[in-house]
């Protein structure tokens, strides 16, 4: 074994390549770079981030081909290259990008891991629902994604995933690898709880109205986040002599504005660019009256984690990994996907029963500290890192 192999074989941290196919959060980057020697290898993303905002750890990052394609090939040039040693490979999802780092641990006999945030067809077929600009649906690319997956199944050796129902859709892939259920970068609960600084001051500090309820929504336009039942709901609500606002901050706000205007409640909207997910974020929720997450699909979400952290009340779709957060009764309300009409009342509901809110909130407040906190997370996730770089796990995937 070289030298320096048996070093870092003999110390704590691992060198870890973090393959980023589709941009990643910052409190990914700098949690994993905290525990490990981080390598980060991103697919530029034109028009966007690699990494949601700047990280405070200096991370070496490699921004490859915005192609997907050609990001593959680099993904396994790069791996499979002698001047480059790593202990374990995490990759992002199980498209392109997964089935390189996949065929380079075949190669080479670095172990890889496959983090699995969404579920890719799941959202794709999204698409097939809604008339979104350049999200056209064909059956050729459907297709396609399911035949990565079944790949990238039958290569692959170890899975993370971020809720039961993604660890669902992996065994549906037919995967022979374990598949570990860890919610990444979880919830730093230092930073998301509740407050005893009144909303009308928070607000105030913030620039956002004092008065009416605000309901935070933090998606952005695209067929899974189904931004459109949501305006639809608002614009029902507005008929209804509601007088409500809707903060959304996202990368995609501009878009969101423009839908808002097509729905006729732009009026209605507080809109602008994501802000910092820990230094700013969470007074966004402190601020808000209700938090809605409208999708059509969902690995797991984390936007009702984080304000149920902050004990705010929560509306969800009853889809994908939401329903393993959000019970309806219990911890927030929950409605049909697609429905607007249950939408609008479930959020009448919640805003009319502030009493009621704050119980379900705080009962999920308990869950997110007894499931999601984010030492936990990062506990369980550098385990899983450990134990894929013992020797005897990479002999085993040379075999």
């Amino acid at each position: 074994m070289h030298p320096h192999d048996i070093a870092h074989h003999a110390g704590l941290r691992k060198r870890l390549c973090f393959v980023v196919e589709s941009g990643t959060d910052v409190r990914m980057v700098e949690g994993l770079a905290q525990r490990s020697d981080l390598t980060l290898l991103a697919r530029r993303i034109v028009g966007g981030r690699e990494i949601g905002h700047p990280s405070s750890v200096a991370v070496p990052t490699i921004v490859g081909p915005s192609s997907r394609a050609r990001f593959a090939w680099a993904v396994l040039r790069h791996l499979l290259s002698r001047q480059q040693r790593y202990d374990v490979v995490l990759v992002q999802g199980y498209a392109l990008a997964a089935l390189s780092a996949n065929l380079a641990m075949r190669l080479r006999g670095t172990p890889t891991a496959m983090l699995v945030c969404s579920p890719t067809e799941g959202y794709y077929l999204c698409r097939a629902e809604c008339n979104a600009p350049g999200k056209r649906f064909r059956k050729t690319e459907l297709l396609g994604l399911r035949v990565l997956a079944r790949l990238n199944a039958y290569l692959g050796i170890r899975y993370v995933a971020l809720s039961s129902h993604l660890r669902d859709v992996i065994r549906g892939h037919r995967a022979g690898g374990s598949v570990a259920v860890v919610p990444v970068y979880g919830v730093d609960l230092e930073r998301f709880r509740p407050t005893s600084t009144s909303k009308e001051a928070i607000r105030r500090d913030l620039g956002l109205p004092v008065t009416g309820p605000i309901i935070f929504f933090s998606s952005r336009i695209s067929p899974e986040k189904d931004a459109e039942t949501f305006l639809s709901a608002i614009a029902l609500l507005a008929r209804q002599g509601r007088e409500l606002w809707v903060l959304n901050l996202s990368g995609g706000h501009e878009e969101f504005l423009a839908a808002a205007r097509s729905a006729g409640v732009a009026e209605r909207i507080v809109a602008g660019d994501a802000v910092h997910p820990l230094r700013e974020l969470p007074s966004y929720y402190q601020a808000s009256d209700l938090c809605v997450q409208a999708s059509r699909e969902e690995g797991l979400g984390f936007s009702p984690l984080e304000a149920l952290a902050c004990e705010v009340p929560v509306v969800a779709t009853a889809v994908g990994g939401l329903r393993e957060t959000i019970v309806d009764g219990v911890t927030g309300w929950t409605y049909p996907r697609g429905d607007a009409k249950g939408l609008a009342s479930r959020i009448s509901e919640a805003l009319s029963d502030p009493q009621e809110g704050l119980r379900r909130a705080r009962n999920g407040r308990k869950m997110v500290e007894e499931r999601f906190d984010s030492r936990l997370a990062f506990d369980q996730l550098d385990a899983i890192i450990n134990d894929l770089s013992r020797p005897s796990v990479r002999r085993e995937d040379r075999e």
